[in-house]
């Protein structure tokens, strides 16, 4: 791995993170099991993007504020940026990213979006704060993008695995466009019994299956045999599963927001989903990844 990726360790435990994105890479027990993807560029060599300051595809991949469009590709730039490290300690690091003329051009607002990291043995505390430090209301959107391996270290078949939920979820799922990234329509009936939801590939022919105003703000994903991910989301009402067939990862991704829905002509400030941060004003989203022995 690059010798640029930030390390952080406690007990047994590390993570590496990078610059680039802020974006965790690897997430590691003491006997060397891997917890995150494989990478393999023959499916997706993402890791866990940031989504920032848009979730998904924009409606002709822009936006109008104020009467001008600005272009903005699919999940925004902060995962295609680099980000300062501004703490670091053994067990924790945070990244920082402030506006630019480069984002001012595509993204017209003042911001600055923290990303911490903290390990504490086998758990991985995560939080993103997103501070407005313009004059103006700030409109974003924020994501996690975490691909998580699928089968787990010791999980078996991958059709062994589940999602279970933190309560039930009856709701119908929502499909994106896979021409254009939109959110289609309407919906389907939900392949979750319950609050469990159980893992087939077949899941993600039609793409990545998206919940808007999810009623668990958290979840389990595990083997019949083996480690357990418990992840908590507490201030994220949206998520997304999200793998290519055949790969070996589950993307996990809670979201405050999503993509535009198809068709949709209007400012940004009227998209749903969008989170309007007044002036002065912040907002921080955590993600807590806890890993259960099995």
């Amino acid at each position: 791995m690059s010798e640029e990726l930030v390390r952080i360790a406690s007990g047994e435990w590390s993570a590496l993170i990078h610059p680039l994105g802020a974006e965790l890479q690897s997430l590691r027990d003491g006997a060397g099991r891997e917890y995150m993807t494989d990478a393999d560029p023959a499916y997706w060599t993402g890791h866990a993007p940031l989504l920032f300051p848009i979730i998904g595809s924009l409606s002709g991949d822009a936006f109008r504020h104020e009467g001008r469009d600005y272009a903005l590709p699919r999940h925004g730039f902060a995962r295609r940026s680099r980000f300062a490290v501004v703490a670091q300690s053994g067990d924790a690091v945070t990244f920082a990213l402030e506006d630019s003329e480069a984002t001012r051009a595509v993204y017209p607002f003042a911001f600055r979006l923290e990303m911490a990291f903290r390990l504490q043995g086998a758990a991985l505390h995560m939080a993103a704060t997103v501070h407005n430090r313009g004059e103006a209301v700030l409109p974003f959107s924020f994501g996690y993008h975490p691909a998580f391996a699928w089968p787990l270290p010791d999980g078996g078949e991958k059709t062994a695995h589940r999602i279970t939920f933190e309560k039930d979820e009856p709701g119908p799922v929502r499909r994106v466009s896979k021409a254009t990234g939109e959110l289609l329509p309407g919906g389907e009936a939900t392949p979750v019994v319950g609050r469990e939801l159980a893992l087939d590939e077949n899941l993600f022919e039609a793409d990545a299956m998206v919940w808007t105003g999810l009623a668990s703000r958290a979840l389990r994903y595990a083997s019949a045999q083996g480690p357990a991910l418990d992840i908590a989301f507490p201030d994220s009402p949206d998520l997304g599963l999200w793998q290519v067939p055949g790969a070996h990862y589950i993307c996990i991704e809670p979201w405050a927001g999503h993509a535009d829905p198809q068709g949709f002509d209007g400012e940004i400030s009227e998209k749903p989903g969008i989170i309007l941060l007044p002036s002065g004003e912040s907002r921080s989203f955590r993600m807590d990844v806890r890993v259960r022995a099995g």
